[in-house]
Order: structure tokens, then sequence, then C-alpha cells
């Protein structure tokens, strides 16, 4: 077994921000021609996640006036008390979603649906510069 780290930056804007980070990912793994792996998409941070959905116009508001329900940007969070960042619901909600997806590389091609969509949600409440790293496991 071997394994290839990759990583890219993308900067957010903070605030349920949603980056389709696709392209990004598939040029960085087909780069290096292996037929058969699996494919980490992950981040450091507690107020981000990575997931997949289709990234349309309607999702992309739809995601966030959902996650605004489950977890209110203007409630009191024990988290804010203890640092006063404002930023409680992020890690929530990023706990929620989680920091990672595995993906299957199979015949060179990766295994997402006609309409799916790797994307980065970036919840803090402030502007970001995340590191995205990918591994690939072959």
């Amino acid at each position: 077994m071997a394994v290839i780290n990759e990583k890219f930056l993308v900067n957010t804007r903070g605030f349920t921000d949603i980056i389709d980070i696709t392209q990004n990912v598939k040029s960085l793994v087909y780069n290096h021609n292996i037929k058969n792996a699996a494919i980490v998409v992950a981040l450091a941070g507690s107020t981000a996640g990575i997931t997949t959905i289709e990234y349309e116009p309607g999702l992309v508001k739809d995601v966030p006036a959902i996650l605004d329900e489950l977890v209110p940007m203007k409630r009191n969070y024990h988290h804010d008390d203890t640092w006063h960042d404002g930023n409680g619901y992020a890690h929530i909600r990023a706990a929620l979603l989680g920091s990672s997806v595995t993906i299957p590389l199979i015949d060179g091609a990766l295994l997402l649906g006609t309409w799916q969509q790797i994307v980065l949600i970036d919840f803090d409440n402030k502007p970001r510069a995340r590191n995205i790293n990918i591994q690939i496991i072959y």
C-alpha cells in the first residue's frame, strides 16, 4: 500500500459559504494516473466541513437556510460564553457535517454521481483561508 498527500488552499467568506472543490480534487488525483484508490478529502479545523451535494443555486440557498433553522447563528452558545468569539454555531454545524469525505477512485475516475460535487462549507463568522488535504491511498 502506498500513500500520496496533496493539498490546496481555498479562500472563503465564512457564514456558511459553500464552495465547489470538485475540479481541484480531480486535478490533483488524476495527475497521478492511478487507477484504483481511496481518496480522502479533509480539512483541519473545527468551524468548516467537507461533504458532497448537487452544487446548484437552489441547494446553495437551501443548505444554509436549513442549517440556520437547526443551529441558528443568533442563539446563546456556551462556547461563546467561554471564548467570546461568536462562532459557537459554526462549531456545532461543522461537527454535524464532518471534516472529511472518502471517495473511491475506480478505473481512474472518482466515484461521483452525475450531479454530485465535493464541497467545502465554511461556517465561521469571518473569511478564512482553508487548507484542503487530499490523501490518495492505493
